[in-house]
């Protein structure tokens, strides 16, 4: 993914709006209508929303008949994820080191405590 497109798809995952438009596109496929109804707010604000997860790639859009299905696009956030490993390998040996530390200090206390 080009930091481009991972600056794009982070900017339209920083709107709660459009973070919970996704999080209801996980159960499939669903008409802009439905995806508004949650919301108390105009349908071309939606819109505005839509085409900011469109233009990052998270949703795609089609038309059938007077419908305008929308669905899920996963690939930028697969792309997310995989970038953010190199930071979970990080913190997860962060608190790997920080566990042994504690285990040092818990033995030492131990054995002071018996002496």
């Amino acid at each position: 993914m080009s930091a481009d497109q991972l600056s794009s798809t982070f900017h339209a995952l920083a709107d709660p709006t459009r973070r919970a438009i996704l999080g209801s596109l996980t159960s499939g496929e669903k008409t802009v209508s439905d995806l508004a109804e949650p919301f108390d707010m105009t349908m071309p604000a939606i819109t505005k929303h839509l085409k900011v997860l469109e233009k990052a790639h998270l949703i795609e859009r089609s038309r059938e008949a007077q419908y305008r299905p929308c669905k899920l696009q996963p690939e930028p956030l697969k792309a997310i994820d995989e970038w953010m490993e190199q930071y979970r390998r990080f913190f997860e040996a962060s608190f790997d080191r920080l566990e042994d530390y504690l285990k040092q200090i818990q033995t030492k206390e131990g054995d002071d405590a018996n002496q």
